[in-house]
């Protein structure tokens, strides 16, 4: 068909260019109409390649690779159905496309489309599966439908992916009992849903030079023994919603014990190079009921929430009443920033500036609490009101008071001193924090948590960090 129209084109065109004499226009109109034929070609023949895959069924999948290796490209896969939640969150049921035993999964020029509860686009479930994603596109529409996921130790690495959901508890970058690791180089990931951060790790989650939204939830919750580090990335959280009343604060940054099985206990870790970090409600940085370690360097950080604070270490509604506060170490390298730091009486914080950060803001502690602050050669810290800490290492130019007090201790600061002191060892016991376990009872997720459509947790099982769990016989 393309070519007898190309032939009738040409004929055409030469018996009227040669009946006027146009010998030179002849071969250019001749030469244009041939590479229009072609571009119509070429995009027929590109629609023509692409395949369709569907499934509409309850707990089915549209693609599924079980310990094999299978490269999908140019395919539009399309999901309908729903499932109920931990075998969907846990195991994978429903997912439109799914990878598990073992199996080796390639994917580029794909879009993944899934409308159905527990839905989820794009799984990778057991260790040694292995997702590898790029140049794609993904919508989730429905609660509970994250767009790439692990758990059970599975594998998933995506380049240059196209996320949005809009589905409340369906992070972009999401993860669940069992854990894994995902990679993630480039791309752009948005989330609308409440409770549905941009990334929910309960594991190993490394981003580099990827665009991050949310519009109603966290931008990043990080829950028990598990990491987020975000490398050259555009970080903006808008949590204007709750799922949860256990806690009375938003922020951009969430980290946290759950107490739900879904996470190992331990030290939590989240870190941030380059890019730039913008929080439009609440806090910047929230820890609360874990031991966490975060490092932020030369990010550009913005909270446009006048009342605010850089980070709030603080007791909430997860683990043991009196032992469940936030346990930090945070290090700011290469920084200008400022924001209030709050720990509360069942918290402690060791603080250190380094690499000639610049912080203005108050420390404000509680009763009871514990905070360390050094200041490396090159970073100063001005106050912005007056704060307390329990021990201070600095130059004696490190510090300007600002017209503000500083105690340290029983002691009061005094101005162009140096000091030397000892940083905070925290000790971890069963049950995140520093407690015990809550009365065999289970906690919610946070706000920006993955329980069900009621926002209720599942309960046992370890977490990542140890034995994955076994997935049920005939769940699928």
């Amino acid at each position: 068909m393309i070519t007898s129209r190309r032939n009738a084109l040409r004929l055409a065109l030469t018996s009227v260019l040669a009946a006027t004499g146009c010998a030179a226009q002849e071969q250019d109109a001749t030469e244009e109409a041939a590479e229009e034929v072609a571009t119509e070609q070429v995009v027929e023949d590109a629609t023509a390649s692409r395949q369709a895959i569907t499934d509409d069924t309850d707990n089915g999948h549209a693609i599924a690779v079980s310990g094999e290796t299978a490269s999908y490209q140019a395919v539009d896969v399309t999901k309908t159905g729903d499932a109920d939640g931990d075998e969907a969150d846990f195991y994978g049921t429903n997912a439109a496309v799914y990878a598990e035993e073992g199996a080796t999964l390639d994917l580029t020029d794909v879009t993944v489309t899934t409308d159905g509860v527990h839905a989820n686009a794009v799984f990778s479930y057991g260790e040694g599966t292995t997702v590898n994603i790029s140049d794609s596109t993904i919508r989730t529409s429905n609660n509970c439908s994250g767009g790439i996921m692990v758990t059970g130790g599975g594998t998933l690495n995506a380049t240059n992916l196209d996320i949005h959901t809009t589905g409340n508890s369906s992070a972009a970058i999401r993860s669940d009992r069992g854990g894994g690791t995902q990679n993630v180089a480039g791309g752009t990931y948005v989330t609308d849903g409440t409770g549905s951060p941009v990334i929910y790790s309960t594991a190993d989650v490394r981003v580099s030079g990827a665009t991050l939204t949310s519009t109603a939830s966290q931008g990043v919750v990080v829950e028990g023994k598990n990491s987020v580090a975000l490398a050259d990335c555009e970080l903006t959280a808008s949590n204007t919603t709750k799922n949860s009343d256990k806690s009375d604060w938003y922020q951009a940054v969430m980290i946290y014990q759950s107490m739900s099985g879904d996470a190992a206990e331990g030290e939590a870790s989240f870190s941030m190079a380059g890019g730039s970090l913008t929080n439009t409600v609440g806090d910047i940085l929230f820890v609360n009921n874990t031991v966490a370690t975060i490092d932020l360097s030369g990010v550009d950080i913005t909270n446009e929430d006048p009342e605010g604070v850089l980070l709030r270490a603080a007791a909430a509604g997860w683990g043991n009443e009196g032992s469940n506060g936030g346990h930090v170490n945070l290090t700011l390298a290469d920084e200008q920033v400022a924001g209030d730091i709050v720990v509360d009486e069942v918290s402690e914080l060791n603080l250190y500036l380094r690499e000639g950060t610049s912080y203005e803001g108050a420390v404000s502690a509680d009763t009871g609490a514990a905070v360390y602050v050094e200041l490396e050669s090159g970073s100063t810290w001005k106050l912005a009101g007056d704060s307390f800490v329990t021990s201070l290492t600095c130059d004696a130019d490190a510090i300007d008071l600002n017209g503000f007090v500083l105690s340290v201790g029983d002691a009061t600061y005094a101005a162009g001193t140096a000091s030397t002191g000892e940083a905070i060892e925290f000790t971890v016991a069963s049950g995140g924090g520093t407690g015990g376990a809550p009365d065999g009872m289970p906690g919610e997720p946070p706000d920006g948590g993955q329980g069900g459509p009621g926002g209720e947790p599942p309960s046992g099982g370890p977490g990542n960090g140890e034995e994955p769990p076994a997935k049920p016989e005939g769940s699928n």
